[in-house]
């Protein structure tokens, strides 16, 4: 169930705001040499700005292959090249497009429930399995169900402060 968390923070991460956030560029890959590679293993990336993220490759002979996958992304940005690094300005969200960015959170951090209930379905499963072999009494059983249920309730609570979280930072303005 951590995991998920974890998961589910880095994923919001990644989801625009109206703020540079270098987060962003983290599901793009590049060509580098015939191998796809992360963006963030080829190019420094920062934001100087709060409405710009500077790339600068590391390898000068790959701009133009870094340009193409972030067009190739189609994050909404359009790279302007300047011969050394690559820069990328952050447009202003519309109204819009905030409801769609939430809309597309919001069933994300449900995916997120529902694969923490599935973990506690499989581990319901094998408390009730340890008890119909004779491993465990029943109220180690019912002991073992209720500590699930109570973790189960803490990192769906957790998923939702994320979730309200990301959605605030979204709509503002």
């Amino acid at each position: 169930m951590q995991k998920v968390i974890e998961v589910a923070k880095r994923d919001f991460a990644t989801i625009r705001t109206g703020r540079a956030n270098p987060a962003i560029l983290d599901r793009v890959t590049v060509d580098y040499y015939g191998s796809q590679m992360p963006l963030n293993q080829v190019a420094n990336i920062s934001a100087p700005e709060p409405r710009m993220i500077v790339v600068q490759p590391w390898d000068k002979s790959i701009l133009g292959e870094v340009e193409r996958a972030i067009l190739k992304a189609d994050l909404g940005f359009n790279p302007t090249n300047d011969g050394n690094v690559i820069r990328l300005v952050v447009p202003q969200l519309t109204e819009e497009r905030r409801r769609e960015l939430v809309k597309l959170l919001k069933k994300d951090a449900e995916e997120k429930r529902v694969a923490i209930r599935n973990i506690r379905r499989d581990a319901n499963e094998c408390i009730k399995k340890l008890e119909k072999n004779g491993d465990i009494t029943e109220d180690e059983s019912k002991k073992g169900l209720d500590d699930i249920q109570k973790l189960t309730d803490k990192y769906i609570a957790e998923i939702d402060t994320l979730t309200a979280n990301k959605e605030k930072e979204i709509m503002e303005v």
